[in-house]
């Protein structure tokens, strides 16, 4: 047998060796297997003007000028109730609830119905819509079988339609920013504001009115026709998040204008002022599940309100870890 042969059989020979070793080892009874996931791909935002139409291209367009135009229909002068604070649903999911790292509803659909420990149970579309409606809306909840509430959660679940389940797409909800090593500071954030936000949200925070005064061009970011202290966004890191990829507004997308440390200090400013103080007896039935930022007691840990509030949060977030486990 020639040197070439016998080479060829010990390669070969060792290849399958290793093969059936890689096998055998993956097959093993409790070995967690991991898979090489690709990058989340962009949602492709599907065009409302392409539905046919017919009713139920009617009811998501209906759906989509309610979270555009909530107020005109159930704002304090709507034509349909009277049922909400006067904000638009627009006015926390940007661009009809379409636009990336913008809170967008791409997916509600794969991820609905779906167990929250806030609530500490299972929520359909419907209970996440009226959840909006009295707390960031400050307002009544929508009766599950109106027209109000089937256009919305038709629109909703329209968006969502072609998104894959399992997997998280790049822009969806509110983006995580990283912790500040301190707290987050509420004099900072107030010049930031002064300089940044009065031109559209007013000095006294107030916002703007459209011309006839029945819905906010610009939304009131406290006051009582704000959001109440019960909303996702009283939360810091939400409402920083959320400032930090959104804010100031444009009406497109232009990336980051302001850097970590100034989304968190004018995110503290503002979550410092005046709001209604509506709670839910109901909300996080198990402690533990609070998030490291939710800033009502009573808490799983030692740490005293005001840091839940405005931080620094890595030890409350360290020990939350540990507690979970």
């Amino acid at each position: 047998m020639s040197k070439n042969f016998l080479k060829y059989y010990i390669i070969t020979g060792l290849s399958l060796i290793i093969c059936g070793a890689v096998i055998f080892y993956y097959s093993l009874p409790g070995f967690r297997k991991f898979s090489v996931q690709q990058d989340p791909a962009m949602w492709d935002v599907p065009d409302i003007d392409t539905v046919q139409s017919t009713s139920e291209a009617a009811l998501l367009r209906y759906g989509r000028e309610l979270i555009i135009n909530t107020a005109k229909w159930l704002g304090p002068k709507g034509s349909v109730a009277h049922i909400s604070n006067g904000m638009n649903c627009e006015n926390c999911h940007l661009d009809a609830g379409t636009r990336l790292d913008g809170n967008c509803f791409a997916m509600v659909a794969g991820t609905y119905p779906k167990f929250r420990e806030r609530s500490g149970r299972k929520e359909s579309v419907e209970f996440r819509v009226n959840d909006c409606m009295e707390r960031s809306l400050n307002g009544e909840k929508l009766d599950s079988l109106s027209k109000e509430m089937r256009a919305m959660v038709a629109y909703i679940l329209w968006l969502g339609k072609d998104v894959p389940k399992g997997i998280k797409m790049k822009g969806m909800g509110i983006p995580d920013i990283p912790l500040l090593q301190r707290a987050a500071s509420i004099g900072n954030g107030e010049k930031i504001f002064v300089a940044r936000c009065t031109s559209c949200h007013a000095a006294n925070g107030g916002g703007l009115f459209n011309a006839d005064s029945s819905a906010y061009f610009y939304p009131p970011l406290w006051g009582e026709h704000s959001y109440n202290v019960s909303a996702g966004i009283y939360r810091l890191s939400r409402l920083a998040g959320y400032i930090k990829y959104n804010m100031p507004f444009m009406k497109e997308p232009a990336g980051p204008q302001l850097s970590d440390e100034e989304a968190w200090d004018v995110a503290a400013f503002i979550n410092s002022q005046q709001r209604p103080e509506k709670m839910f007896a109901s909300d996080w039935p198990k402690i533990t599940s609070k998030p490291f930022d939710y800033p009502f007691g009573p808490f799983a840990d030692s740490f005293p309100e005001l840091q839940h509030k405005y931080g620094p949060f890595a030890a409350i977030k360290k020990h939350s870890v540990k507690t979970s486990h």
